[in-house]
């Protein structure tokens, strides 16, 4: 699909979701995050990132209130690199988290598996470049 090119419906719920994934993530009041959640993915969500498996939105909103929200550096924010390449049910994209001057802390690529509903019941997190 060129920039150009609309997005078909089946890619359009696709980036949906995964927007409303990442705004959750960058989110610090924890209410507005679990809304955003709650609309992004099925409740039993299984998560698979490079610190281990989680089971669950609780899961999702754990990692992010522990890694995401209280990284180092402060003022990170996660941010969508690529549109959301979506064949079927699975679609993946590209991320990077996003130091307050701009530059990179990390990047790498999310998959992730969307429900005939539109929500994400799986998550598949490589953090990091492919070697």
């Amino acid at each position: 699909m060129t920039p150009n090119t609309p997005a078909r419906p089946q890619e359009r719920a696709h980036a949906d979701a995964v927007d409303a994934f990442i705004a959750a993530a960058n989110s610090d009041d924890p209410a507005r995050r679990a809304d955003l959640l709650s609309r992004a993915l099925a409740p039993g969500v299984v998560f698979w990132g490079p610190l281990g498996r989680g089971v669950g939105r609780d899961a999702v909103e754990d990692f992010i209130t522990e890694v995401v929200q209280s990284y180092r550096a402060g003022g990170c924010r996660l941010v969508r690199t690529t549109s959301v390449d979506a064949p079927h049910e699975w679609a993946r994209f590209g991320w990077r988290f996003e130091a307050p001057d701009g530059g990179t802390v990390l990047s790498g690529t999310d998959m992730v598996h969307v429900t005939p509903a539109g929500d994400i019941d799986e998550i598949v997190v490589f953090a990091g470049p492919l070697h």
